[in-house]
């Protein structure tokens, strides 16, 4: 990977290497020859990182420089983009001035993103609520939205890489001290709760009548699972169950890292913590990435091999990211039809929008048209990235002629860089810059102003109001 010429700023991923390895601000500095203090400048974004450094680190730690990259840099300025499009601001701002705030300025840029991040929050919140009642009788909306906090807490984990090495380990570790590969997930994980914890597992056939997929009783010592759940979803709740009770200490400490407020917000981290070791109890990190690896990253093997469900693989390779032993960078995204965003993770440069829809390109949607079936993607970002994207709708089928069946759509993607390492890129010709599909971030934020399936008007740019000639590309642009 090339360093380039432009300063890195990378404080917190050094902060984050030097804390997984467990070593001091001294520790680190004698291991690369740097002083204490100035370990603190670089960590504290006071200082940039200088590229012999920056290769010193690597070659001491094992690791890509890749890891010291500007991805956080790329989602900021896109988020910035996607902000300033909205027509309150009535902004004529351009790329170099969001790229300039979000390299000089990036916290300030942080807390103006969180800020209108509330705004929207409460505008929606009141904009439903004046739908049947008078604007003097509104009640009073607080200012601890759920909103704010799901999002902040989605944009802490997104900020670590959506891996968490104490916990990624503890899991590992238990995993071959007890060969939990001996048989099904489901009936070792039963077993080893029944034997250490005393806790049994009870089939519950009302649950699904309650919209109840499983209830733990404490004071029982039972978990009730509902008797419509999938063998790989029985699985997952059982290994969530180990990891609340056996490693409450390294999930608490790593909820306290975070710097969140207590509450919703921490709250909302402890669950995705905690489905995070669940996951990594059920593909434990060696084992799966040498496997994935085998395999090219066959997802359908992967899922066979594993005993394991199509978005619990996907999602357990958008982790991979241990310092020295890194997997394929990927992104994860779990979307419905309506391209509501229900999970998002990337170890790559690629960004989705924030605060619009997804792009009408890409090939989630065309997903939708063949439930089931896997399609493929060359997609083109609007930096000129190029990455393949595989997308498959999951969902379980109805239980009744009256149930709405919930159907959504599991993408993972990476570099075009890996072609040779996935499976998929066989029936690509990646050669062929023909076969690239031209996507964005959603509109809001997209740049391309040559696009015929835009949805708003691009942002940063004047439009074209002449009325006397209609082109095939809505809200023209003056250029």
């Amino acid at each position: 990977m090339s360093v380039g010429h432009k300063k890195l700023f990378a404080g917190s991923r050094i902060r984050k290497l030097r804390r997984q390895f467990g070593h001091t601000q001294r520790e680190m500095a004698r291991l690369v020859n740097i002083s204490s203090s100035y370990l603190n400048q670089l960590e504290n974004d006071l200082r940039p990182i200088p590229a012999q450094l920056l290769l010193t680190i690597c070659r001491t730690f094992a690791v890509d420089a890749s890891w010291f990259g500007d991805n956080e840099e790329i989602r900021t300025i896109q988020m910035l983009r996607e902000v300033f499009a909205d027509p309150m601001f009535k902004s004529d701002l351009q790329a170099d001035e969001f790229r300039k705030a979000a390299q000089e300025l990036p916290g300030l840029a942080r807390h103006f993103i969180e800020l209108y991040r509330s705004y929207r929050t409460l505008t929606e919140r009141r904009t439903h609520l004046s739908a049947d009642t008078s604007t003097q009788d509104l009640p009073h909306i607080p200012d601890t939205l759920g909103s704010p906090h799901y999002e902040a807490a989605g944009e802490w984990v997104q900020s670590e890489k959506n891996y968490f090495h104490d916990l990624d380990t503890a899991a590992e570790d238990l995993y071959e001290a007890e060969n939990f590969d001996r048989a099904a997930p489901s009936v070792v994980f039963e077993r080893y709760l029944l034997d250490h914890h005393s806790i049994r597992v009870a089939t519950n056939s009302d649950f699904a009548l309650q919209d109840t997929l499983w209830r733990f009783d404490r004071r029982e010592k039972t978990l009730h699972l509902s008797a419509d759940m999938a063998p790989e979803s029985r699985s997952f709740c059982l290994a969530r169950l180990i990891g609340d009770i056996e490693f409450s200490r390294i999930i608490d400490k790593t909820i306290r890292r975070s710097g969140l407020p207590a509450g919703d917000a921490q709250a909302l981290v402890r669950v995705s913590i905690s489905n995070y070791f669940a996951g990594a109890l059920i593909l434990p990190y060696g084992r799966f990435r040498q496997a994935a690896r085998e395999t090219k990253h066959d997802l359908d093997l992967l899922q066979r091999r594993f005993k394991v469900s199509f978005e619990q693989v996907c999602h357990r390779l958008s982790t991979l990211q241990r310092p020295g032993a890194e997997g394929i960078p990927f992104y994860f995204i779990k979307t419905d039809v309506a391209g509501n965003i229900l999970k998002s993770y990337s170890a790559t440069r690629f960004s989705r929008a924030r605060f619009g829809g997804l792009c009408a390109l890409w090939n989630v949607f065309e997903s939708f048209a063949v439930p089931g079936r896997l399609a493929t993607q060359l997609s083109q970002d609007t930096d000129g990235s190029v990455f393949i994207s595989v997308a498959r709708t999951v969902g379980r089928p109805p239980t009744s002629f009256f149930e709405r069946t919930r159907r959504v759509a599991i993408v993972l993607g990476c570099s075009v860089t890996h072609a040779s390492e996935i499976i998929y890129s066989t029936a690509l010709n990646v050669h062929d810059t023909r076969n690239y599909v031209p996507i964005g971030p959603g509109c809001r934020a997209c740049s391309r102003i040559d696009c015929r399936h835009r949805a708003v008007p691009a942002s940063g740019f004047r439009l074209d109001p002449n009325s006397d000639e209609r082109g095939t590309v809505p809200y023209r642009v003056l250029v």
